[in-house]
């Protein structure tokens, strides 16, 4: 699960990103950690998240997928293997959004952390920004938010859904549960139509979270 918001909080933060709009994240090798932050990581998370990142670099830096389908068919894998886990008890936050690093070191998060990791794995991995989309919805089963990665072959294509709570990768005209709300990646925020990108509606100006989640990652955590 994710957030347990209530659908009014939950329209009413995408129509305050609609007016902020959002800052674009630099490309890098985000799997580049360096000395001080390895130390950093183990006296804080211990030996084992040293091995989880250890198989993220692995995963990003041995990857011999022929195709883009097999890139993301590795990475939802290895991504949904970790637990979910609620922001207030995980970070004693309402809304945080973890860096892959956090996300890994700390071994898990809720859903915009299962998002973000894999947009970036799959951008570190060499798919296409364009293709990638952050995609906030409604699960309307659960009644709450929730965010989902999708992927588009090209413009015109029906996205594929990359989610922790369905682990298998759909089009979205197969998830009749998921409500969209709005898009949105380094390149600009979209209001979403049903099953589909929709309209653009902003450029990249300044989200507090995407912007604070970059100087993160520019840090390595």
């Amino acid at each position: 699960m994710c957030k347990k918001y209530k659908y009014h909080r939950y329209i009413f933060l995408t129509l305050i990103i609609l007016l902020i709009g959002f800052v674009q994240v630099p490309a890098k090798d985000l799997t580049d950690i360096d000395e001080k932050t390895i130390t950093i990581i183990k006296k804080k998370y211990g030996e084992g998240a040293l091995s989880r990142l250890e198989a993220w670099q692995n995963l990003v830096h041995t990857d011999n997928s022929k195709t883009e389908m097999e890139k993301l068919d590795k990475v939802n894998k290895f991504f949904n293997d970790f637990p979910f886990v609620d922001d207030i008890e995980h970070w004693g936050k309402e809304d945080y959004w973890a860096t892959p690093v956090e996300f890994l070191a700390s071994r898990g998060g809720d859903c915009e952390d299962f998002s973000l990791a894999k947009y970036f794995t799959l951008k570190a991995m060499g798919v296409p920004e364009k293709k990638l989309y952050l995609t906030y919805v409604k699960a309307l089963k659960l009644n709450q938010a929730h965010m989902v990665l999708t992927y588009y072959s090209k413009p015109s294509a029906e996205p594929l859904v990359l989610d922790n709570l369905n682990k298998k990768i759909q089009v979205a005209s197969k998830r009749k549960d998921l409500l969209p709300v709005y898009t949105f990646n380094g390149d600009g925020l979209w209001l979403a139509k049903q099953r589909g990108k929709g309209k653009f509606v902003g450029g990249s100006q300044k989200l507090k979270r995407w912007n604070d989640l970059k100087s993160r990652m520019s840090t390595s955590l």
